[in-house]
């Protein structure tokens, strides 16, 4: 490999960015399609269990390593009455989805996802309708979710056989409200003023919930900026998370080496919402910094909904009064080699700032836009963009450190970001060796002191290389990582090693070739704390350290 295809690496000196947060290896369930009907909940079906729950999807879901979910939209909330999914299933009323067009039978609701959660390890993340209804039924909600026995709703929630409180912490505010798309969509001072009144009235009743307002619902919405100055200037009394959402796919007019640097997107997006959230700070005179909840990211081509959405509306000359399907087909997409390689650069991108990146949630869990794909009576199965989210998330845990490039670094040109690094890599290591998640106390601080500890630890890198026709000889210096150069300590060795990479980058899985595209060991030199590996043209690596 030539020298200009080489690229050097060093954590000499550089400290921790922040800690890993538990919540960034969050996704998300909406009642869209068969995410949760034909997903998650399917009665009858050979793989269910008692509750109606795939078991081979749990299993999978906790192969993911996913510890928070996002429920229960999503656009799908903009027009949802939560009491219609509690109470005996026979009860519940079927009404029809305005955002999806579909009907809910109101079969899965927050008691039955409280069961699933519980059986699949996971913290749940509510959204709240801000849509059709408003601080009222917020109130009502978190009452009946979280209230103590002996008040009407929690005792509601008592004769539904959920005795304790559900304990929810995290609770969105509304979704896309700035969307026109979207049922009850705001002006930038309309929500403001909203989201004011709803989340203050919800710390008064607990001062404990983390209360996450809406950002723009895209970082190319003609609001976007504004729209966030606006509203945390208003409620940043009140709140402790802005959302932000983002989908990349491979554009036709640009090409796969833009799509592969689609994370200079969410780079420029991360930053640019932080310092909408640094401006309300200065002008509220407050000491606390409003967290970001990248809370919908990853794949999606939404021009492909678009289009279908304008056929349906284009399908009647007159009233569409022909009923609406049941957890029709939506949104079911096949993911590439390609799509693994840009979304494991995104999540490289997410640990990178996650010193503001506090929560995120991949978009979605099952079936829509999604890394499980189940269909009834077969085993569900991994897409290829499974493997990048599980591996990080089984293994990233304590510090986070940004490689700093030594000397010059081999680059790659695009038509929407110009000349970018072809090479993206993040460093976390966990000076305990336990792989736990840290006690971070209060969930919006992110502070670290100090450089690394000195000790026994574990570690993994994440590396991805966004090049089409090159592949890159990496070299990264992590003499510093943990004390190396103490003379007592031991050896930093590598314990495994990930590669997801295909000669053909839009391969794909399928139920009749589930491993077809998946990641492979690969051999990296480890000698004195410095570590060198190949990486092939579109390719994403882990390697696990420890010492």
């Amino acid at each position: 490999m030539s020298e200009e295809g080489r690229m050097a690496l060093s954590l000499r000196g550089v400290r921790p960015v922040a800690q890993v947060p538990r919540r960034m290896f969050g996704s998300f369930v909406e009642h869209l399609g068969r995410c949760v009907y034909g997903g998650i909940y399917e009665p009858g079906d050979p793989a269910a269990d008692e509750d109606g729950f795939r078991r081979d999807v749990l299993d999978l879901v906790k192969e993911l390593g996913v510890t928070c979910v996002r429920y229960p939209g999503g656009n799908f909330v903009s027009g949802y009455n939560w009491e219609d999914g509690t109470g005996p299933r026979q009860d519940r009323p079927v009404r029809r989805d305005l955002a999806w067009h579909a009907t809910e039978t109101n079969q899965m609701g927050i008691d039955d996802f409280y069961r699933w959660s519980r059986k699949a390890g996971t913290e749940i993340m509510l959204a709240v309708n801000m849509g059709t209804r408003g601080m009222k039924s917020a109130l009502e909600e978190l009452e009946y979710v979280n209230g103590a026995p002996g008040t009407e709703l929690a005792d509601r929630r008592v004769a539904n056989g959920i005795p304790d409180p559900m304990g929810v912490a995290m609770w969105c505010i509304g979704n896309e409200m700035d969307g026109p798309w979207q049922v009850g969509h705001m002006s930038p001072e309309e929500y403001a003023a909203a989201v004011d009144r709803t989340a203050h009235a919800m710390k008064l009743a607990d001062p404990g919930l983390q209360l996450v307002a809406c950002g723009s619902s895209s970082a190319h919405m003609p609001t976007f900026g504004r729209w966030e100055r606006t509203v945390l200037g208003k409620a940043y009394e009140h709140v402790d998370f802005v959302s932000c959402h983002a989908y990349y796919y491979e554009h036709r007019s640009e090409g796969l080496q833009d799509f592969m640097a689609s994370d200079e997107d969410m780079k420029t997006f991360i930053t640019s919402v932080v310092e909408a959230a640094d401006d309300a700070r200065a002008a509220n005179q407050g000491r606390r910094n409003i967290m970001l909840s990248f809370d919908e990211w990853g794949v999606w081509n939404s021009e492909e909904w678009n289009q279908q959405e304008t056929e349906w509306k284009a399908s009647s000359n007159g009233l569409h009064t022909q009923p609406w399907p049941e957890a029709p087909r939506q949104l079911e997409e096949v993911y590439t080699a390609a799509d693994a390689v840009v979304e494991g650069g995104l999540m490289i991108t997410l640990l990178k700032h996650s010193d503001r990146v506090r929560s995120a949630s991949r978009a979605q869990l099952v079936n829509v836009i999604a890394p499980i794909m189940a269909e009834p009576g077969q085993p569900a199965w991994r897409q290829t963009i499974f493997y990048p989210f599980a591996i990080a998330a089984a293994h990233a845990r304590g510090d986070v450190y940004l490689p700093q490039v030594e000397g010059d670094a081999p680059q790659v040109e695009t038509k929407s970001y110009g000349s970018v690094d072809a090479v993206e890599a993040v460093v976390t290591w966990d000076p305990t060796g336990r792989g736990e998640w840290s006690q971070e106390g209060d969930p919006c601080a992110a502070a670290c002191d100090g450089g690394p500890q000195v000790g026994s630890g574990s570690g993994l890198v994440l590396a991805v290389n966004r090049d089409v026709a090159d592949g890159h000889r990496v070299t990264l210096d992590l003499r510093d990582l943990g004390g190396q150069d103490a003379g007592n300590q031991a050896a930093l060795h590598v314990v495994a090693t990930h590669l997801l990479h295909d000669d053909d980058p839009h391969a794909v899985n399928g139920p009749d070739r589930p491993g077809r595209v998946a990641p492979h060991a690969f051999d990296v030199d480890c000698t004195g704390g410095v570590i060198s590996f190949d990486l092939p043209p579109v390719s994403w690596a882990a390697i696990e350290l420890s010492r």
